[in-house]
């Protein structure tokens, strides 16, 4: 007989969603920081920062506005 895993915790959740936007900046920065000079783009580390913090703020709002249009076609479809 097969075990049901157990569902996650909130805790554990939101544990989960915060390491992988800490990481997911630090990569952004890592990256701008290479590949902006490629281009051409010679911007400050403080710069960098702010650019990843303003495209981390706005990754977060199109994940969450994504997910809740996902959870709201998925509840239309069972009614």
């Amino acid at each position: 007989m097969k075990q049901r895993a157990a569902a996650q915790s909130k805790t554990h959740s939101l544990i989960e969603a915060l390491v992988n936007v800490a990481i997911g900046y630090c990569i952004a920065v890592t990256a701008q920081i290479v590949i902006f000079p490629i281009f051409g783009v010679h911007i400050s580390i403080r710069q960098n920062i702010e650019i990843g913090i303003i495209m981390t703020a706005v990754s977060i709002v199109r994940s969450y506005t994504l997910r809740r249009v996902f959870n709201h076609w998925h509840l239309a479809a069972h009614r």
